[in-house]
């Protein structure tokens, strides 16, 4: 299929062949008949992608502050890569798509085969989302008008935070595409409207729709509003504008009535003037796009709805009252349609909005394939035309995230392997990475890698949850496994990859990259040979994560203990080059005493008396080095900082090294481990070891949020 997506460091649109996506156990895949582009989101991403780089960065001022915090932690050289790295990674364009739906999710109910629906998909042939992300068209509701359903849902939510009763006056600021459907839905709510912009076309579109008329280039509206309301001002004011100025704010203050409600559902400046509030006692809110439900994974992405009795308007519902409302004839998106393209001369579009040329609701029209399911080639696409040689060290990759297409994926590229197929779920990301890095396939299906006997090692870069099915799933197949950190979630899942990894044969690999770090390496050199116990204490400095991030999700990403720290429970079993026999957790813990997953000290007893103590806290500030590692042992002492030096005490050569470009080893695991694949080396970490710190981990993990 094709998608539409925009360079970030050009702002060029293209159109690429992408796989056709699965629904998964709670989605929808639909079938694309018409498209809406949103003219002030999508122009404004044109816009900072064709910016140079110096007025990108004072686009973003908060992102240069973090930039020149990451140099001075990791260095010049890895900062650079990153922010190349962000600004290459191409961005799907589009959240408002109608069309058919071609597959139902195993867990979905309420939508069939064939439906006619409205869902925020981006602009692509076949789009999937979530089931509660998506909301039947009712009647002779045309796909062109039923596309604009999310824009009104953004502005239907706006309304509901200001709660406008039946002849209350209500002013939307800006007519843009949202505020045009505001004022339509204010009407059909019962309300004197006045709209309020500088475009006569758009000010006679409003009146059109009945609402009063303010010309907004004449100058502050307040007094010519006061005079329409008899002096009393607006009960309610919705900003549906795209301003940098902070005057339509205090604009908005002066129109309204003593105790008004003002409601930001676009963008403007927010230096709020307290008397314009104190003295009318006027409320503030600000819109988060369509309702409740907007950024919430579990809803978005895991498709858990909210309960009805308890959260009446969710995202969905409020799509669900707009197509009620456009089935009755009380919104009508027709009259703001200006232009029409098809599909596949999307990017022509985009040259428009960014023009001088008037523009206002920009409808893509994509080809009616009469609903017919995707078959199964569709899954998997050509994204180079260099072919892959039958060779030790063909390899597929599972997973295309930031991790994955950043770190591991350019480490596997410097080596001789032969890269045949990655997979992503979407297949968007899959394909961008397959043609970024000259895999010869994209798919969004596991069925090519597992099948295809050509390939004979896969690395698993998925979501924690997943990773002992795949690694499973990849050594029945009989492929070599590498799989990123952890290489399971629960001892009874760890059990199940040990015996398969012993009677497969494979080769299995975690991604324990620390003992690869080339200071590591140093380190343990100079370590041998000692006679008394080690003590190690090793400080990450870890930086807070949101506790809705998935990492933190016990069940979908282990927590940080499982997910991240078992890194550094591993490199103290590598330097100390003996079993771990015990390890103690002790969490933080919030004021309800409950344990902060993220805040947890770790103490290691080994079996020859050495001891470690891994203190992870992401409760620092970012500035400070992320991680240190010291060695204690026979009256001699080493010190890592943060991977770019070491400094050493009692022992022979320099005392103090200069910093150097940081590494923690990913290339020289990768090379590692696929030298292991060829033959030409030993497995990098032998399958016990490998064993030993996952279930160390576990139990850790389990000593702080209990079994699971």
């Amino acid at each position: 299929m094709k998608q539409l997506l925009q360079q970030l460091d050009t702002g060029q649109s293209r159109i690429i062949d992408v796989p056709v996506p699965h629904a998964g156990p709670r989605g929808i895949v639909v079938e694309s008949r018409a498209t809406l582009i949103s003219a002030g989101t999508e122009r404004m991403l044109v816009e900072f992608g064709r910016a140079n780089l110096l007025a990108k960065a004072r686009a973003q001022p908060d992102r240069v502050k973090d930039v020149l915090a990451k140099v001075r932690t990791e260095g010049v050289s890895p900062t650079i890569d990153a922010v190349r790295a962000k600004l290459e990674a191409p961005l799907p364009l589009g959240y408002c798509q109608a069309g058919v739906v071609v597959e139902v999710g195993k867990g979905v109910t309420g939508f069939s085969l064939g439906d006619a629906v409205v869902t925020n998909g981006p602009h692509a042939e076949y789009v999937r989302v979530s089931h509660t992300l998506a909301a039947r068209i009712l009647g002779d509701v045309t796909f062109d008008a039923a596309a604009f359903t999310p824009l009104a849902a953004i502005g239907l939510q706006g309304i509901r935070l200001a709660a406008p009763t039946l002849g209350e006056t209500v002013v939307v600021y800006g007519l843009g595409l949202i505020g045009l459907l505001t004022v339509q839905l204010l009407r059909a709510n019962g309300c004197r409207v006045v709209g309020i912009d500088r475009d006569h076309a758009r000010l006679t579109l409003a009146r059109a729709f009945g609402a009063e008329t303010i010309d907004g280039s004449a100058g502050p509206a307040a007094n010519e509003l006061r005079a329409l309301t008899n002096g009393v001002g607006a009960d309610a004011v919705l900003l549906t504008l795209a301003s940098q100025s902070d005057e339509p704010m205090h604009d908005a203050a002066m129109m309204s009535r003593k105790r008004g409600r003002l409601v930001l559902v676009g963008v403007t400046g927010l230096a709020l003037r307290r008397e314009d509030f104190f003295r009318k006692e006027l409320s503030f809110a600000v819109s988060c796009s369509y309702g409740p439900g907007r950024y919430d994974p579990s809803y978005e992405e895991q498709g858990l709805d909210y309960p009805l009795p308890y959260v009446r308007w969710t995202e969905q519902r409020n799509f669900e009252a707009v197509l009620r409302l456009m089935s009755q004839g009380l919104v009508d998106p027709a009259p703001l349609i200006s232009h029409r393209f098809a599909f596949d001369d999307a990017p022509s579009a985009y040259d428009l909005i960014s023009s001088a040329e008037p523009s206002l609701g920009i409808v893509l029209s994509y080809p009616d394939r009469k609903g017919v399911a995707p078959g199964a080639q569709s899954r998997i696409v050509q994204t180079s035309s260099r072919t892959t040689s039958v060779q030790s060290g063909t390899v597929a990759v599972i997973g295309a995230g930031n991790f994955a297409t950043r770190t591991l994926i350019p480490a596997l590229r410097s080596t001789s392997a032969s890269l045949h197929t990655i997979v992503s779920s979407g297949g968007t990301s899959a394909a961008v990475a397959g043609s970024k890095f000259g895999f010869q396939h994209a798919a969004s299906s596991l069925d090519p890698v597992f099948a295809d006997k050509s390939i004979d090692t896969v690395f698993v870069l998925t979501r924690h949850n997943s990773h002992a099915s795949l690694v499973i799933r990849a050594l029945q197949a009989g492929k070599n496994v590498f799989v990123e950190k952890p290489l399971a979630l629960t001892d009874m899942e760890l059990d199940e990859v040990r015996v398969e990894a012993e009677r497969a044969g494979t080769l299995l690999m975690v991604g324990f990259n620390r003992r690869f770090a080339p200071l590591a390496r140093e380190a343990a050199e100079l370590l041998g040979g000692r006679v008394g116990p080690l003590s190690i204490v090793v400080t990450v400095n870890a930086g807070a994560i949101p506790r809705e991030h998935w990492t933190q999700d016990l069940e979908v990403g282990g927590g940080r203990i499982i997910g991240e720290a078992c890194h550094f429970v591993d490199l103290c079993r590598f330097l100390v080059g003996q079993p771990i026999i015990a390890i103690e957790a002790t969490p933080a813990r919030d004021r309800s005493g409950a344990p902060v997953g993220d805040i947890v000290h770790l103490v290691l007893a080994f079996a020859d008396g050495s001891t470690a103590a891994v203190h992870y806290m992401a409760s620092g500030a970012r500035s400070y080095p992320k991680e240190r590692v010291e060695c204690f042992w026979d009256g001699k002492t080493v010190s890592i900082d943060n991977w770019r030096r070491m400094e050493r005490f009692g022992v022979k050569g320099s005392h103090w090294q200069l910093p150097r470009g940081m590494d923690k080893g990913h290339a020289a695991e990768i090379s590692d481990w696929m030298g292991a694949v060829r033959g030409e080396r030993p497995v990098p970490i032998p399958l016990a070891e490998l064993i030993e710190v996952s279930r160390w981990s576990i139990h850790a993990a389990q000593a702080v949020h209990g079994e699971r």
